[in-house]
């Protein structure tokens, strides 16, 4: 697929989080995700108003739904969203729920296998269960206490070919990429990049990061987006 770009609106209020996504936009980004800190501080009333604000646009609400998997993905389908994410770790009934509630209401299914004891084959579970899209994660709290033990700090690019190499659906990596590392994902086969905490967004207050934002995001897809299909 034509590599993708994806900025994670990881922050804590919509009014900010609709002036990041329309500065995303302009930089020429490609979907929007209702990170998981937008998504508890609005919940839904945070995705209606992004699905308003940009009606044509992708929209991902990052859910990671543990249980309830149906009307979790009904409730974001009618919002707005355009895919939802259920993990890995959840029972498989759920995860079955919320494929099933895709295909009832047209949206797509990310499946995110943080924390699973085999990362490898927790995508292959996933996509087996019907999932249209793997995240393959290495979480925050994960990589921030490996590292105040003072050992290496686990990365998604750890597993990643490993991942795109036992799967068929798209793959995209996340959880601690450098801008340098997340804009090279498309060379290891995972065409969906994902910019977030901390890389276009404050990791520790959650708020939109300092600096150049728009010409930040431009120089980013721009090289995004000249990688091949993948």
């Amino acid at each position: 697929m034509r590599p993708i770009v994806q900025i994670s609106l990881d922050l804590t209020n919509i009014e900010e989080a609709l002036e990041t996504a329309a500065t995303a936009l302009k930089a020429g980004v490609d979907w929007l995700e209702a990170g998981t800190p937008l998504i508890l501080a609005e919940g839904l009333h945070g995705v209606r108003k992004l699905r308003e604000a940009f009606p044509t646009v992708p929209i991902v609400a990052d859910l990671k739904t543990m249980d309830g998997g149906y009307l979790e993905a009904e409730m974001m389908a009618k919002a707005g969203a355009t895919h939802v994410v259920v993990m890995a770790r959840a029972h498989e009934e759920t995860i079955k729920k919320v494929v099933e509630a895709g295909k009832d209401f047209g949206i797509k299914v990310m499946g995110d296998n943080l924390g699973c004891p085999d990362m490898v084959e927790g995508a292959r579970m996933l996509e087996e269960l019907g999932c249209d899209f793997i995240i393959h994660h290495i979480g925050y709290d994960e990589r921030r206490g490996i590292a105040s033990r003072g050992l290496p700090m686990p990365s998604p690019l750890d597993q990643l070919q490993e991942v795109v190499k036992a799967v068929k659906i798209p793959v995209q990596a996340v959880g601690g990429l450098s801008l340098e590392e997340a804009i090279r994902c498309p060379e290891f086969g995972a065409p969906l990049v994902v910019l977030g905490a901390p890389l276009t967004v404050d990791a520790d207050a959650f708020k939109t990061a300092s600096g150049d934002l728009e010409g930040i995001l431009r120089g980013i897809c721009q090289k995004v987006h000249a990688y091949e299909d993948v």
